[in-house]
This record gives structure tokens, C-alpha cells and sequence, in this order.
């Protein structure tokens, strides 16, 4: 399987934009630029690749979750996780995720367990040179 996004930068770093496509269709022409990466805390003026990355951890982790909790005999009826990157000194340092899950019948030992296995074997964790921790409870 390849997926592809193409991205487009014009101009200097600091007054630059840029676009990003997906081949999905899921995103086109998002708009990205200095301002939107390290002036927009309050995420209101469009994406950045950091914010691209913590999306794509938080939905490879519920994912592969769902398989593992599945290999295990359990049916999750939802996971809702938040990522949060923490991006310092021009390098990623650490992303939290936040889980929530409704599973059930399974216990809290046996679902950290599970959570951590997901945490630890989803492919985009593999990719990132980081830490990821994991907050993981039962609702």
C-alpha cells in the first residue's frame, strides 16, 4: 500500500504558504503557513504538520485497539482518544494520548494491557522518534 500527499511551499520560510492534497480527497489545498504552525495556539487559523501528526497517531492507535481488543474477544463500542504534541526547540518531543474507552465486559488490567500493546504496535507509532504515553481508562 502507498499513500501520497502532495505539498506545495511558496515563498520564505517566515511569510511563505503552502497547501497540502491528499490523495484521498480528504484534504485539498489546506492551506498551511508559518502563522498557522508556531503562531496559533488556538488551532483557529488552519493546520500544521504537528497537528497532522498527532491526527494520524490518535487514528492508528484506535485502530489497531480495536484489533487487538478484538484477537482478545472484546468489542469495543468506542474510543476516543486525544493526542497532544508537544513540539520544542524544532523537534516533536513527546505526544500524549488521552483514551476513553466503552468496552464491555473486560477488566482494567486486562484493557491496559491491551492499550498498551495497541500504544506500543501501531504503525505510526513505529515512524515517530518520540515518546508517546498513554493515559488509558474505562468510561
Amino acid at each position: 500500500m502507498k499513500r501520497k500527499v502532495v505539498a506545495i511551499w511558496k515563498g520564505d520560510g517566515a511569510d511563505g504558504n503552502g497547501v497540502l492534497t491528499a490523495q484521498s480527497g480528504a484534504f485539498n489545498n489546506m492551506p498551511y503557513t508559518f502563522k498557522t504552525r508556531f503562531e496559533n495556539d488556538n488551532g483557529e487559523l488552519g493546520t500544521n504538520p504537528e497537528e497532522l501528526i498527532a491526527g494520524a497517531l490518535a487514528g492508528c492507535f484506535n485502530m489497531k485497539l480495536s484489533f487487538v481488543l478484538n484477537e482478545s474477544n472484546f468489542s469495543p463500542d468506542e474510543l476516543n482518544t486525544e493526542a497532544i504534541l508537544t513540539f520544542e526547540d524544532g523537534k516533536i518531543i513527546s505526544v500524549d494520548l488521552n483514551l476513553k474507552a466503552k468496552v464491555d465486559q473486560i477488566n482494567k488490567e486486562k484493557f491496559d494491557e491491551l492499550a498498551e500493546d495497541a500504544r506500543a504496535n501501531c504503525p505510526i507509532s513505529g515512524a515517530l522518534n518520540c515518546e508517546i504515553n498513554l493515559n488509558a481508562s474505562l468510561v
